[in-house]
Protein backbone atom coordinates (compact mmCIF):
# COMPACT_ATOMS: atom_id res chain seq x y z
CA UNK A 1 0.00 0.00 0.00
CA UNK A 2 1.21 3.18 -0.99
CA UNK A 3 0.92 6.28 0.79
CA UNK A 4 1.29 9.40 -1.30
CA UNK A 5 1.66 12.87 0.37
CA UNK A 6 1.56 16.17 -1.05
CA UNK A 7 1.86 20.21 0.10
CA UNK A 8 -1.91 21.62 -0.29
CA UNK A 9 -1.04 25.04 0.87
CA UNK A 10 -4.30 26.73 -0.19
CA UNK A 11 -5.84 24.67 2.93
CA UNK A 12 -2.53 25.23 4.80
CA UNK A 13 -1.77 21.64 5.23
CA UNK A 14 0.00 18.23 3.94
CA UNK A 15 -2.72 15.81 2.91
CA UNK A 16 -1.56 12.02 2.68
CA UNK A 17 -3.77 9.65 0.34
CA UNK A 18 -3.06 5.59 -0.03
CA UNK A 19 -2.92 4.26 -3.44
CA UNK A 20 -3.84 7.57 -5.16
CA UNK A 21 -7.22 7.45 -3.58
CA UNK A 22 -8.98 10.83 -4.27
CA UNK A 23 -10.14 10.85 -0.52
CA UNK A 24 -7.56 12.42 1.55
CA UNK A 25 -6.63 9.36 4.27
CA UNK A 26 -4.67 11.91 6.74
CA UNK A 27 -3.39 15.34 6.82
CA UNK A 28 -0.74 17.89 8.99
CA UNK A 29 -2.00 21.07 9.57
CA UNK A 30 0.77 23.99 9.47
CA UNK A 31 1.08 27.54 9.97
CA UNK A 32 4.27 28.81 7.76
CA UNK A 33 6.63 31.63 6.92
CA UNK A 34 9.16 32.54 5.51
CA UNK A 35 11.71 31.12 7.66
CA UNK A 36 9.73 28.50 9.56
CA UNK A 37 7.01 25.72 9.90
CA UNK A 38 5.08 24.99 12.78
CA UNK A 39 3.05 21.66 12.27
CA UNK A 40 0.05 22.10 14.86
CA UNK A 41 -2.01 19.29 14.18
CA UNK A 42 -2.05 15.65 12.36
CA UNK A 43 -5.35 13.45 11.84
CA UNK A 44 -5.69 10.09 10.26
CA UNK A 45 -8.55 8.94 9.60
CA UNK A 46 -9.70 5.82 11.79
CA UNK A 47 -10.01 3.08 9.09
CA UNK A 48 -6.35 4.03 7.73
CA UNK A 49 -4.54 3.92 11.28
CA UNK A 50 -2.07 1.35 11.24
CA UNK A 51 -0.78 1.99 7.99
CA UNK A 52 2.10 4.05 8.00
CA UNK A 53 -0.38 7.81 6.61
CA UNK A 54 1.28 9.66 9.78
CA UNK A 55 4.47 8.61 9.51
CA UNK A 56 4.91 9.49 5.86
CA UNK A 57 3.32 13.16 6.58
CA UNK A 58 6.06 13.52 8.74
CA UNK A 59 9.01 12.57 6.84
CA UNK A 60 7.41 14.18 3.61
CA UNK A 61 6.86 17.27 5.16
CA UNK A 62 10.08 17.49 7.07
CA UNK A 63 11.85 16.22 3.97
CA UNK A 64 10.93 19.45 2.18
CA UNK A 65 11.12 21.48 4.93
CA UNK A 66 14.69 20.60 4.80
CA UNK A 67 15.14 21.09 1.11
CA UNK A 68 13.38 24.70 1.76
CA UNK A 69 16.02 25.97 4.86
CA UNK A 70 12.94 25.91 6.91
CA UNK A 71 12.75 25.26 11.23
CA UNK A 72 10.60 23.10 12.63
CA UNK A 73 8.13 24.01 15.40
CA UNK A 74 6.41 20.79 16.20
CA UNK A 75 3.55 21.78 18.46
CA UNK A 76 1.35 18.95 17.58
CA UNK A 77 2.42 15.75 19.68
CA UNK A 78 2.84 13.69 17.27
CA UNK A 79 5.11 15.36 15.21
CA UNK A 80 7.15 15.72 18.29
CA UNK A 81 7.49 12.47 19.24
CA UNK A 82 7.88 11.18 16.10
CA UNK A 83 11.40 13.86 15.59
CA UNK A 84 12.22 12.41 18.76
CA UNK A 85 12.25 8.99 18.01
CA UNK A 86 13.71 10.18 14.64
CA UNK A 87 16.99 11.93 15.85
CA UNK A 88 18.35 12.62 12.49
CA UNK A 89 15.27 15.00 12.21
CA UNK A 90 16.07 16.76 15.16
CA UNK A 91 18.49 19.69 13.68
CA UNK A 92 15.25 21.12 11.75
CA UNK A 93 13.93 21.77 15.39
CA UNK A 94 13.25 25.83 16.03
CA UNK A 95 15.59 26.97 18.80
CA UNK A 96 14.39 30.53 20.26
CA UNK A 97 16.98 33.08 19.43
CA UNK A 98 16.18 35.59 21.92
CA UNK A 99 18.72 36.38 24.84
CA UNK A 100 16.20 38.95 26.87
CA UNK A 101 15.30 37.92 30.14
CA UNK A 102 13.54 40.05 32.68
Amino acid sequence: MAVEVSDAPEAQRYEARLDGASEVAGYAQYIRTTELIAFVHTEVSPECEGKGVGSALVRASLDEARAAGLRVLATCPFYAGWIARHPEYGDLLYQARSRVSD
